[in-house]
C-alpha cells in the first residue's frame, strides 16, 4: 500500500469520525462539548472540532493526489478508494448540515444528483475505453464546496460578525458550478452515450 491510498484511507477515517461526532448522541452517555458565545453567535466546539477534522481531510484530497501523480504511484485501487472518500467526505457532510439546518437542503441534493449523473457518464466512458478527464468547472465546484462547507463547520466566521454570508455564497456557487459541469460532462461524452453500437477495431 503506498504513500498516496494511505492518506485517502485516512481521509474515509476521518470522515467516519465527522459523522460520529456530528450524529452521535453524546448526551446519552453524559459526555456534554461546550458551546460558548462569540458576539451574538452561539457557538458548539462539536462543529468545530468536526470542522478541523473536515479541512484535514480535504488537504489529504489534495495531497495524496499530487503524491500519486508526482511519482508515478497511480494505481485503479487508489482511484476506486479515492472516489468513495470523496463522496463520504463530502457528500454525508452537506446531508448531515441540511438535516441539521446549517444550509438549505436543495444543496446536498443537487449535489449528490450530480454525483450519480457524472459518475454514470464515467463508467460509461470506461465501458468503451475512453478516460473521463476533470474538467475545470467541477475543479471550481469542488473548491468553493470544501471552502464553503469548512465555513459553515465555523459558523461563517469571522464574517458573520459582519454581516457577509460568505459560506452561503460559496455553496450556493459550488451547487450552480455543479449543474453547470454535469451539462459540460454530458455535452464532452453526449454522442458515446446516445451511441448504443460498440465501435469494432
Amino acid at each position: 500500500m503506498n504513500i498516496p491510498t494511505k492518506l485517502t484511507i485516512s481521509r474515509i477515517v476521518m470522515s467516519i469520525l465527522i459523522i460520529i461526532i456530528m450524529l452521535f448522541p453524546f448526551y446519552a452517555v453524559n459526555i456534554n462539548f461546550p458551546q460558548f458565545y462569540i458576539s451574538d453567535i452561539l457557538v458548539d466546539s462539536r462543529y468545530l472540532i468536526a470542522g478541523g477534522l473536515f479541512i484535514i481531510a480535504s488537504f489529504t484530497d489534495f495531497l495524496d493526489g499530487y503524491i500519486a501523480r508526482k511519482y508515478g504511484l497511480i494505481t485503479n485501487t487508489g482511484k476506486m478508494l479515492d472516489a468513495i472518500a470523496d463522496k463520504v467526505l463530502v457528500n454525508s457532510v452537506l446531508i448531515i448540515l441540511a438535516a441539521n439546518g446549517f444550509i438549505n437542503a436543495i444543496i446536498p441534493v443537487v449535489i449528490v444528483l450530480r454525483d450519480i449523473i457524472v459518475n454514470a457518464i464515467k463508467m460509461e466512458a470506461a465501458s468503451r475505453g475512453k478516460v473521463v478527464a476533470a474538467i475545470g468547472s467541477g475543479k471550481l465546484k469542488t473548491a468553493s464546496l470544501m471552502v464553503g462547507t469548512a465555513l459553515t463547520f465555523f459558523y461563517n466566521l469571522p464574517f458573520e460578525l459582519i454581516n457577509i454570508r460568505v459560506a452561503d455564497f460559496l455553496l450556493y456557487f459550488a451547487t450552480i458550478m455543479s449543474i453547470i459541469s454535469m451539462i459540460e460532462y454530458y455535452n464532452m461524452n453526449k454522442k458515446l452515450i446516445l451511441d448504443k453500437k460498440e465501435e469494432k477495431n
